[in-house]
């Protein structure tokens, strides 16, 4: 087996995410010292919860992460936590933004975000993979 999968207790995996959060109001609020704050912010994040940030840029209205994770960790759940403590040191270290750029809102990011899976073969690869294994003799 290839060295680049992480062994857990009963399973070995490869797990990444490719995530995008948006700002609220989708409004150009990220500058480059606050990219590189997420970026420190996100990785300390990540950190706790036992995952990496493997990949990070962002625009002036949005940002991208890829990250490598564990399988017991709930997606759902730490992507909630990313915004949740990104959100709240943004406005604390600059709570020139609230009134800026968000009316005076206790918020940075939009309710929503994207998420999508990423490995290293696509589903039509995997598929080919699957069916050309051999069944059982009856």
């Amino acid at each position: 087996m290839s060295n680049n999968y992480n062994k857990g207790f009963r399973s070995v995996y490869k797990l990444s995410a490719h995530i995008v959060f948006v700002t609220k109001y989708r409004k150009k609020a990220i500058n480059q010292e606050i990219l590189e704050r997420l970026n420190v912010i996100f990785k300390e994040t990540l950190d706790k919860w036992g995952c990496q940030l493997n990949d990070f840029n962002g625009e002036s209205d949005h940002c991208r992460l890829l990250i490598e994770f564990k399988p017991d960790v709930q997606l759902s759940k730490l992507i909630a936590n990313l915004k949740t403590v990104s959100s709240r040191l943004i406005r604390k270290e600059y709570p020139e933004l609230s009134n800026k750029y968000f009316y005076g809102k206790s918020s940075f990011w939009t309710g929503a975000y994207f998420v999508a899976s990423c490995g290293g073969v696509t589903v039509e690869q995997l598929k080919a993979y699957v069916e050309k294994q051999k069944s059982p003799d009856k």
